[in-house]
């Protein structure tokens, strides 16, 4: 069994918080480029340009991509042959988050009562932990700060098994075209198909962390994804909303067995930032 000090997942968790909002990740950057190549729009293809202007100063001045450095959420690979020693697993990573927003200037986002007084809790903690058990004896963490224009634009469709592919492309056209300018596109669309209600929407959640210009491994799934971002740019939304034929960099989609009698669709928004990024402990 080896044994993983809280303190090493804090110091991991408050550079990683750093890094996430002041890199774009390079997947992103490289989509961007062959957009704005493509582009037919002058003005999207000015704004695609201003965009990876923006990336390129936030990198060289270490500042943050943008104002809106999200909550901060992280997928967790947890080795069961890893021992987490000197505190609590939970308080290791919200300690991190504490130190990553304060030390990199990052602003806190996160309000402790949300219907009623929302109030700024002022360190942008609870951490959104999502953990999963895996073979081995690493830690592997990924952060995916997550700002809230983007996040609103999400949805949940608890759709019937009879709508089939046609009612998943309704859905996500028709949400993508009421998103309009909001989530700062181009955007990325992370989509689950299967599962639960909870299993769902953390599927569309996951599949925004895939890299650009990969593709689901089922042919039946990729030709999906690849219709679905033809058609979602065929909406003429464009970057920042002033048309043009980028409205989305990519379409993932993950899919998971469901109940006989439903089908349910989520799809998650992510904006042209896409903050990333891992270390394995």
């Amino acid at each position: 069994m080896r044994e993983i000090k809280t303190s090493e997942i804090t110091d991991v968790v408050a550079k990683l918080c750093i890094d996430a909002n002041y890199y774009l990740p390079e997947d992103v950057r490289k989509a961007l480029e062959r957009a704005m190549a493509k582009e037919e729009s002058e003005l999207g293809k000015e704004i695609l340009g201003d965009i990876l202007k923006n990336a390129e100063i936030a990198r060289a001045n270490q500042v943050p991509i943008c104002q809106d450095t999200g909550l901060a959420v992280f997928f967790v690979e947890l080795g069961q042959d890893v021992s987490v020693v000197g505190g609590d697993f939970n308080e290791a990573f919200d300690e991190g988050v504490r130190r990553g927003y304060e030390d990199g200037y990052l602003r806190k986002s996160t309000v402790d009562d949300p219907y009623l007084v929302r109030k700024n809790v002022g360190d942008n903690t609870p951490a959104i932990i999502h953990v999963k058990i895996v073979p081995g004896d690493k830690i592997k963490i990924i952060i995916a700060p997550k700002g809230g224009g983007s996040e609103n634009m999400s949805a949940l469709g608890m759709l019937t098994p009879s709508v089939g592919v046609k009612g998943i492309k309704k859905f996500v056209l028709e949400n993508v075209e009421k998103a309009g300018s909001n989530p700062c596109p181009p955007i990325i669309i992370g989509i689950g198909v299967g599962g639960t209600i909870e299993k769902v929407t953390m599927l569309a959640k996951q599949a925004l962390l895939r890299t650009i210009g990969e593709y689901n491994p089922n042919p039946s799934v990729a030709e999906l994804e690849k219709e679905l971002l033809e058609e979602v740019n065929n909406l003429g939304i464009g970057p920042q909303g002033f048309g043009g034929r980028t409205t989305a960099l990519a379409v993932h989609i993950e899919t998971t067995p469901a109940h006989i009698a439903s089908m349910p669709v989520a799809m998650n928004v992510q904006c042209h930032v896409a903050r990333h990024k891992e270390a394995i402990i």
